[in-house]
């Protein structure tokens, strides 16, 4: 029987894991993330289930191998911290979980969107102060504005429903259109220029790919209506941190929310409440007032972690029974992704 590695593993994991391991599959629990520096822990194991922050670059990829390790199990649906060439060459199949729970995503977007507009962190501290005061918490009805949803993949189409709720006129870019989601009234396909002027509200729903990496720069921000709301609940490079600073310091950008960060890495998903913020950029976001971050917790319900687990384990067991790379359900790719 095949022993698996779990890296970067918290609480809310091992609880999920152990609950959907009914074929005893013999499973090792590691808080630390896999990288170039831990891979040594992965000997005496033929498969290695990792997350967001983790790293299988080239160089892990190799040692890996030697390791006598066969597949990289992704419980979760990017693979940017996965060199799927390296992997190829090594022989190393990898998976993932394409689509585990996107309603749990979208409804996180929505509810950053929420409490930005209606100023929820700042009232509640206020209270919590014995500070009763309305002054600076004036916020605004979604019903009527205009919402753009840049990716209109699962999650996109979840929060597209939820904002077509609200009686938004939604803007949506993809370069792949969702039919079904075409013929919602509310929404229009538009192009990403227009999508930018025109939106009161937008909101990032796509993979981090060379060609998205920093899709939010200062030109686009320059596009944008003045006080707009961003809203990034995908991958963190797909914001230019420093142009949003800029943003916000011009009041250009509004309010955001982020549940990524491009080099969210060193913190989140950890406590460090004891220690200095040495990015300089993280602490700079943290002074805003009009800006809510969450670690990367879009994922974080009951539903979306039984899913991981389920699917992860499926992967497994198809690997266990023989199948390989592109033969797998959700294998990916190195070519095509």
């Amino acid at each position: 029987m095949s022993n698996i590695a779990i890296y970067d593993s918290k609480p809310y994991t091992r609880h999920s894991f152990e609950a959907r391991n009914t074929g005893g599959l013999p499973i090792t629990f590691f808080e630390h993330k896999l990288t170039g520096d831990t891979a040594g822990s992965a000997a005496g194991f033929d498969a290695v289930c990792i997350f967001v922050n983790d790293t299988v670059d080239a160089e892990v990829a190799m040692r890996l191998k030697e390791l006598g390790v066969g597949l990289v199990a992704l419980r979760c649906s990017g693979y940017n911290n996965v060199d799927l060439n390296a992997c190829a060459r090594h022989g190393i199949s990898v998976v993932r979980v394409p689509g585990y729970s996107p309603p749990s995503v979208a409804e996180h977007s929505i509810a950053l969107m929420l409490a930005l507009n209606r100023h929820i962190m700042r009232a509640h501290a206020r209270v919590r102060e014995g500070n009763f005061s309305l002054n600076g918490l004036t916020g605004f009805e979604m019903r009527g504005k205009t919402a753009g949803i840049v990716g209109t993949g699962r999650i996109g189409t979840c929060a597209a429903e939820i904002l077509s709720g609200f009686r938004c006129s939604i803007l949506a870019y993809d370069p792949h259109p969702a039919e079904a989601l075409s013929k919602n009234p509310r929404l229009r396909y538009t192009d990403m220029d227009t999508l930018l002027h025109q939106s009161d509200i937008i909101s990032l729903y796509v993979p981090l790919l060379p060609t998205t990496r920093h899709l939010i720069n200062d030109e686009a921000i320059r596009k944008m209506k003045r006080g707009v709301m961003l809203i990034n609940t995908s991958r963190g490079a797909l914001v230019d941190t420093a142009a949003l600073i800029r943003g916000l310091k011009s009041g250009k950008v509004g309010s955001a929310g982020l549940d990524v960060y491009e080099e969210e890495s060193d913190y989140f998903f950890e406590d460090r409440s004891e220690y200095i913020i040495a990015d300089d950029l993280l602490a700079r976001l943290l002074t805003f007032n009009n800006v809510l971050i969450t670690s990367h917790q879009g994922f974080l319900t009951n539903e979306a972690l039984d899913a991981i687990a389920l699917t992860t384990f499926q992967n497994i067991q198809e690997y266990l029974e023989g199948k390989r790379e592109k033969e797998l359900s959700n294998g990916i790719c190195p070519k095509c992704g």
